[in-house]
């Protein structure tokens, strides 16, 4: 395939991941008012958001199959479509029930999209002999971060109603531009692996299954913190650290931040290091700064130990999930990537049950914990997988 359009395949698919992180984002920033919407009560509404999670993990191994049956542009492109589409349906629900049947939806097509476009770029990175993976994902996090800005700044004008709908619209827009580039070209293909995809077998050997399952895992300590993160960073310098709550707010932005970044000069780290020096490089310095985040008596150490843990995991999930996917198709991005979403349901709840049992900033260093059983997985596999 001629160098100009695998660019274009790179913008595309680079505008897909960005788009995801957008969508999702604005949703996440409106929850709030859709609560007061449907008279929720806390644990209703947990419920409600549990159907999210639910709809990705059980869709994530059905586009496994979709994608080897009709390949991963097509199946990202239905997906795009169903995720814009879906976005516009939470402020319409008025019962629990039927937020949760929409969510249902909504975190279907959020799952799809995400093992499509990854099996996608996976391909793409084979073609172009490159680590190109980390750039995807820094445009994921970098559209989440617009998203989640842009849903903050509107939160006051526009109803949930109509700023979701806009969400849809621009989703929808989205799709049909970039879209138009994945459908006119067929998924790129490498010498050393032809029709690699087309004629997966349906069921890996032993071997190959057992290395995607460790790929999985070590996605799984990855998306642990982010999860944990999100939904106790802020509690933790709040009420460990007594930080004024604007200020705690920023303790998540500060992680984010430098998980874009980190993965934004991905693609230059692991072309210096390699995989195994940076899956490994990372995991170290991501258990560092979640001990620091966690433990750290000033508020400012702990913000730093937020951005150095941000750094640190930025690029371990893009390694695990292009590893998974060069050795099994989109079977390997399926099982990684239900693995990893898996990381970042267990994470809050475990966060929460530790907590009770222990403390907060105890409990947090699970993150630490994992980031270096990640480490320890990916120095231990090295000869077998990474490279």
């Amino acid at each position: 395939m001629p160098d100009n359009d695998l660019t274009r395949l790179r913008t595309a698919l680079t505008a897909f991941f960005a788009l995801d992180g957008f969508i999702f984002a604005g949703w996440v920033v409106r929850i709030p008012a859709v609560k007061e919407q449907t008279g929720a009560s806390a644990g209703e509404l947990g419920l409600a958001l549990l159907c999210v999670s639910a709809g990705a993990v059980i869709t994530m191994t059905l586009t496994g199959r979709l994608c080897r049956r009709f390949g991963n542009h097509p199946v990202t492109v239905v997906c795009g479509i169903l995720l814009s589409l879906s976005v516009a349906l939470p402020p319409l629900a008025h019962s629990v029930p039927a937020l949760g049947a929409v969510l249902l939806i909504f975190g279907a097509a959020y799952g799809g999209i995400n093992v499509a476009f990854n099996s996608a770029a996976v391909d793409l990175v084979a073609a172009l002999r490159r680590p190109i993976m980390p750039s995807f994902h820094a445009a994921f996090s970098l559209g989440g971060m617009v998203g989640a800005g842009l849903g903050g700044l509107v939160a006051g004008s526009l109803s949930p109603a109509r700023h979701l709908l806009g969400l849809a619209v621009i989703g929808l827009l989205v799709t049909a531009l970039a879209g138009r580039t994945l459908l006119r070209h067929e998924p790129v293909r490498t010498p050393d692996r032809p029709h690699r995809e087309e004629h997966a077998p349906r069921r890996l050997d032993a071997r190959t299954r057992g290395l995607v399952t460790v790929f999985g895992l070590i996605a799984l300590c990855t998306a642990y913190g982010e999860g944990a993160l999100a939904d106790w960073g802020a509690l933790h310098l709040e009420q460990d650290l007594n930080a004024h709550p604007g200020v705690a707010a920023a303790g998540y932005t500060c992680f984010a931040l430098a998980m874009t970044i980190g993965r934004a000069c991905g693609t230059t780290l692991l072309e210096r290091l390699g995989r195994t020096r940076t899956l490994v490089a990372g995991g170290t310095m991501a258990t560092a700064g979640m001990l620091l985040g966690s433990l750290a008596p000033s508020l400012w150490a702990a913000l730093l130990g937020f951005a150095v843990t941000g750094l640190g995991l930025a690029n371990i999930f893009p390694v695990a999930v292009e590893r998974a996917g060069a050795l099994a198709g989109p079977s390997g991005v399926a099982i990684a990537s239900t693995l990893g979403y898996g990381g970042m349901l267990l994470g809050p709840p475990s966060i929460g049950f530790m907590a009770e049992c222990f403390s907060l900033p105890a409990a947090l260093t699970s993150v630490a914990a994992l980031a270096a059983v990640a480490a320890l997985i990916g120095a231990a596999t090295r000869r077998a997988a990474l490279n």
